[in-house]
């Protein structure tokens, strides 16, 4: 008897991933566990995932589009910035797997340099691109702006998410960073005046 194809395969194992990996973390999501969660067997998801690797990076392009969603509500580039930290806080599920498997969206091809940044995290291009549009220039020209403000956004979501700073201190955390934020972007404006 044939297969039918099944439209909602790919949207069943990827909601059944990102259920799994919430309540379980990494150890959670095997292939199999998210076969049975997603209500079909091991061989359709590996029709669809050829492997873990894949069915993350599926994951991964999922929370880079939350996260975009994220930064286009934000008019302002501190608006932008102050989404990057709340959806760390809101979802720190989704961030840790984002960051732990981040390697996984920009594979390096052979002993070559580097992929550009911008090419394999489309939201680092859409900070240049937000940064050029404010401050003139190419997106490209942005890079160590963008690079600037993800360190700092990353580092202060961080530092909140293992509750690395002491206690009753989250929010001078926060100020300081809409502060370096601020400085970051006061700095770029006078680079390109």
């Amino acid at each position: 008897m044939p297969r039918h194809p099944d439209p909602d395969l790919e949207e069943r194992v990827l909601k059944a991933a990102d259920g799994l990996w919430k309540r379980g973390g990494e150890r959670a999501l095997t292939m199999r566990a998210v076969a049975r969660a997603a209500g079909t067997n091991t061989p359709a998801v590996y029709r669809r995932f050829k492997n873990r690797e894949d069915l993350i990076r599926g994951l991964l392009l999922r929370i880079a589009g939350r996260i975009r969603q994220e930064f286009e509500q934000g008019e302002t580039l501190e608006q932008v910035a102050e989404a990057y930290v709340e959806f760390a806080l809101k979802m720190p599920n989704e961030y840790e797997l984002f960051y732990r498997h981040s390697g996984l969206m920009s594979p390096r091809k052979g002993r070559g340099a580097p992929r550009p940044i911008r090419e394999s995290r489309p939201n680092f291009a859409l900070t240049e691109q937000l940064l050029a549009k404010n401050f003139g220039g190419s997106a490209e020209h942005h890079t160590q702006t963008a690079l600037a403000l993800w360190a700092l956004l990353h580092g202060t979501s961080s530092l909140l998410l293992t509750q690395s700073i002491p206690e009753g201190h989250e929010e001078a955390l926060r100020e300081a960073c809409r502060a370096g934020v601020r400085a970051v972007l006061k700095a770029a404006g006078r680079q390109n005046s």
